[in-house]
């Protein structure tokens, strides 16, 4: 992108971020999450279409991905879309995307923590869950850094464990094309797939929120998140593709934990707890990152008094919005011990795809990208609003209601700061 700066205006936090700690960051957020965690419901909706849902929601993901690096390159703040929704169409399209990240993310992270306590301790997964909250909010209010090593560590373990299973899978057990079964929803399921599997790549954004923290953004944001959303891609066609081979969409769609009961289908059950701990650890990674991103977008809504300003401090050592952190890793504790996993993963997608929706139309007003990154944009937001119609219809109103709560708290907040 010729023409851009080099470095982005003065940061509030700490600019340390280079291009592999950022593709760390956005692989720690997307990897793991739709296959242990959204692959059984959309299975069940797309049957043998689970794989052209998959591919989909990744071109979905494409188009936002870029439109959201083109923005990030320009814009290098906390906040993703919510700065750029605001600068571009104006403060009420900045905050409905920045209320519907935080909303959808809130839920992301309970979906992710409850995936954490089923299948470390089934029965026991609600406490267990709050309290891998409460610990991995304290990691990432020590500081940026420290959240890229963990999060370094769990991406190499996760990626061993997925290629454990294609192993396992494609040489002990016998592939059949046979497996994969008649689609169940038609064209209909297999939007509602994507919309579901859209889950597993929104991590991406995950770089572009912490825009403020990455060195060179103008450089770095763009060249990161398609790397990470590609390697991203490459696994998750590799293990579904292997899953429907040897267990089939039927098995996939009943089974609690659909790995799993791929390991066992190959006659390597003996690898099971192996896989149960891969679910584990990739679960607390995308929990990881998704409690960053959220406390970063908070800051930033906070800093510019669409959330309460006290959110918007950053830690004086650690340079890190801790009490936006704090405050997201208490709310994710409490939401953890109430709701259910399905629900949190239609909820999440709803109101994510919603904010992808205002990053492409503000992608759109880049005139001076030319006509390719517009149609581009265009069409990640023509995905988007199919995608979001296509998911059940209680994840649609549920999100709905809480972007339209949202609105209207702006607006009556408004109203009292400017009354005499």
């Amino acid at each position: 992108m010729v023409g851009l700066p080099a470095t982005g205006p003065p940061s509030r936090l700490d600019r340390r971020l280079g291009l592999a700690d950022a593709v760390v960051v956005g692989l720690g957020a997307m990897l793991g999450a739709g296959i242990f965690a959204a692959v059984g419901p959309a299975a069940g909706a797309a049957g043998a279409g689970l794989l052209a849902g998959l591919v989909i929601a990744a071109a979905v993901a494409w188009c936002n991905a870029l439109s959201t690096a083109a923005l990030a390159a320009r814009m290098p703040r906390s906040g993703g879309a919510y700065a750029y929704g605001g600068e571009r169409l104006g403060p009420a399209w900045g905050f409905l995307a920045g209320w519907a990240f935080v909303t959808g993310k809130l839920a992301s992270c309970a979906a992710m923590a409850l995936t954490f306590g089923a299948y470390v301790a089934p029965g026991l997964e609600r406490p267990l869950a709050a309290a891998a909250v409460v610990a991995l909010t304290l990691v990432n209010t020590r500081g940026i850094g420290k959240t890229v090593a963990a999060t370094r560590a769990i991406v190499a373990l996760v990626v061993a464990v997925l290629l454990l299973v294609v192993g396992a899978g494609l040489l002990g057990g016998h592939p059949e094309v046979a497996r994969v079964g008649p689609g169940v929803g038609g064209v209909p399921g297999v939007l509602q797939a994507a919309g579901l599997l859209f889950f597993a790549f929104a991590g991406y954004a995950r770089i572009a929120t912490l825009g403020e923290e990455v060195a060179d953004p103008a450089r770095v944001i763009p060249r990161a998140v398609p790397v990470a959303l590609g390697v991203t891609l490459a696994l998750y066609l590799l293990v579904l593709g292997t899953a429907l081979l040897v267990s089939g969409a039927p098995a996939l769609a009943a089974a609690p934990a659909p790995l799993v009961r791929v390991v066992e289908d190959a006659g390597a059950g003996r690898l099971a707890p192996a896989v149960q701990a891969g679910a584990a650890v990739a679960s607390l990674g995308v929990l990881l990152s998704l409690l960053a991103g959220v406390g970063r977008t908070a800051f930033a809504m906070a800093a510019s008094a669409d959330l309460p300003r006290w959110l918007a401090a950053v830690h004086p050592r650690f340079k890190v919005p801790y009490r936006a952190e704090l405050v997201a890793g208490a709310i994710v504790a409490v939401v953890t011990l109430a709701g259910g996993l399905r629900g949190a993963i239609g909820f999440s997608s709803f109101n994510v795809l919603c904010y992808y929706a205002v990053a492409n139309a503000a992608a759109l007003t880049l005139a001076e990208d030319g006509p390719v990154p517009r149609a581009r944009a265009a069409a990640g937001l023509a995905g988007c609003a199919a995608l979001c119609l296509a998911l059940p219809r209680a994840s649609i109103a549920g999100g709905a209601a809480v972007l339209a709560a949202g609105l209207a708290g702006r607006a009556l907040a408004r109203r009292r700061r400017t009354a005499p």
